[in-house]
């Protein structure tokens, strides 16, 4: 008899350099300490998830396997080959919560399509996280991912989510690569109107975390706080 398929388990991890026990349940911990099989965003950082995690097993003797970029059908498939054996697997993002804002979802949508069990563990989302504390629309609200690199691009995509944002009541929420965030902060005061509210969420669920929600009027008075290399959100809500 064939043993029944195991369960894909997403397994959230820290937002930075915290102690498990800050951001994880001592239930979802027991849960991602008893998997030995995992598919991985990087293996070098999760590695050291795993040994954040207290994981009782020696790393050595954990199978990592790293998530493809584009990755074909079959080999999903060969990633999820552990389930077909009757093991459970691990899924893991760099940091936060697998399969949100995070490419291990078309791991995820795979299982679903074997009709695969699937159990999401409690754990951080940087994104959760920022709205939660921002005090903008939480009950309308896009992820709206990384704006464009090129100046004329960015700004005209910020002027189009400053735009649905004010027709459609919704909190906008974006990310920029750390050593660019001075330079979104700089286009968000040059392009969005006075009254929009704009939260800079920083550092989320670490030692340096700083939430700010002003509007841009109120922003473009005061000295701006030290983005460079710090991870942050955006998020900006039209009046």
């Amino acid at each position: 008899m064939s043993a029944a398929p195991g369960t894909l388990i997403l397994v959230p991890v820290s937002l930075g350099e915290t102690p498990w026990n800050t951001y994880l349940p001592e239930e979802a911990r027991r849960a991602a300490a008893a998997v030995r099989h995992f598919v991985v965003e990087n293996p070098k950082a999760a590695r050291a998830q795993l040994r954040r995690m207290e994981h009782p097993l020696p790393l050595r003797e954990l199978e990592l396997r790293p998530l493809p970029a584009e990755g074909s059908d079959r080999e999903l498939d060969d990633l999820l080959a552990p389930l077909f054996a009757g093991h459970d697997l691990g899924l893991m993002s760099d940091a936060g919560c697998p399969g949100v804002a995070d490419p291990g979802a078309r791991l995820v949508a795979r299982a679903h399509a074997h009709g695969l069990r699937v159990h999401p563990l409690v754990g951080p989302s940087s994104i959760l996280l920022a709205l939660m504390a921002s005090g903008l629309n939480g009950q309308n609200f896009a992820f709206c991912g990384y704006l464009p690199v090129a100046p004329a691009d960015r700004n005209a995509r910020i002027r189009q989510i400053e735009d649905e944002s004010k027709r459609l009541s919704r909190t906008q929420i974006f990310i920029e690569t750390p050593y660019r965030n001075e330079r979104m902060l700089e286009a968000l005061l040059a392009q969005c109107q006075p009254q929009t509210r704009l939260c800079l969420a920083m550092e989320l669920n670490c030692a340096g975390e700083t939430i700010l929600t002003l509007t841009i009027a109120q922003w473009r008075k005061r000295r701006p706080p030290e983005l460079s290399r710090r991870p942050a959100l955006f998020l900006i809500l039209a009046d």
